[in-house]
């Protein structure tokens, strides 16, 4: 019984070697789902590690933030010679206020930043953890938390 075309010399081989006896080249499905399977412990791994690190790195971006953002309030109350209104807001840093005479800005070289999740800061004057509170709720959007979701505070 013939499996499949002649070879040299007449001889005939199965489909799954060559004419020199050797196996053709390729991969076996189970190979395949070896590799397979590797690739995804390797990914269930490495990746809650990752996704870690990018919280954390959300976090130090709006501490960083509120440290640029409490750093330009405070050149504004040196000029002005008070921290802005709650009507105010964040928005005095980088337009003169109505009324405001000493204003020397903008302090601020680009507009003020949302945070790290997309929302605006928060900003009270005067605080209750200070003569002003500037404030992000983190990756919730809501007050308190742990973790990638706690508030991101001044104080």
């Amino acid at each position: 019984m013939q499996a499949s075309g002649p070879c040299q010399g007449g001889q005939v081989r199965a489909r799954s070697t060559g004419c020199n006896g050797r196996r053709a080249a390729g991969f076996t499905l189970l190979e395949l789902l070896v590799v397979m399977v590797i690739i995804g412990l390797l990914a269930a791994y490495v990746a809650p590690r990752y996704f870690s690190q990018v919280g954390k790195s959300e976090v130090r971006a709006a501490q960083a933030q509120i440290s640029a953002l409490t750093s330009a309030l405070n050149t504004y109350r040196l000029d002005v010679g008070h921290y802005p209104t709650d009507d105010q807001g964040l928005a005095a840093l980088t337009a003169r206020p109505a009324g405001v005479a000493k204003w020397d800005g903008p302090y601020l070289q680009k507009g003020v930043p949302a945070d790290p999740w997309g929302r605006p800061y928060l900003y009270k004057s005067p605080g209750t953890h200070g003569e002003f509170d500037l404030y992000s709720h983190g990756k919730d959007g809501q007050a308190g938390g742990t973790g990638d979701a706690a508030d991101v505070t001044s104080w």
